[in-house]
């Protein structure tokens, strides 16, 4: 498969520049960890690894960790609702 693409990802320069020297220190380049990353993706069906939230609190949030979706301590909580609404 040839490498016919191209990506451009907007990033501080910085962490560009770290994410560089870390990478050349593992023997590759930060362009081969990006498509690393992308065929584990894809050989994994999701994110290469867990999503969590850092104990070095930021203060950003998305999604669920901003408050903005609540999930019930009871998964089932909905069941009866879910089940209304799809004619189950």
């Amino acid at each position: 498969m040839g490498k016919d693409a191209t990506l451009q990802v907007r990033m501080d320069a910085d962490m560009k520049e770290r994410a560089e020297l870390l990478y050349k220190r593992l023997g590759t380049s930060f362009a081969e960890g990006v498509r690393m990353f992308a065929a584990q993706s894809l050989e994994d069906n999701a994110m290469p690894f867990t999503l969590h939230l850092s104990a070095r609190d930021s203060g950003q949030r998305i999604g669920v960790a901003a408050g903005k979706i609540h999930i019930p301590d009871d998964p089932d909580f909905c069941n009866d609702e879910i089940s209304e609404l799809f004619g189950m």
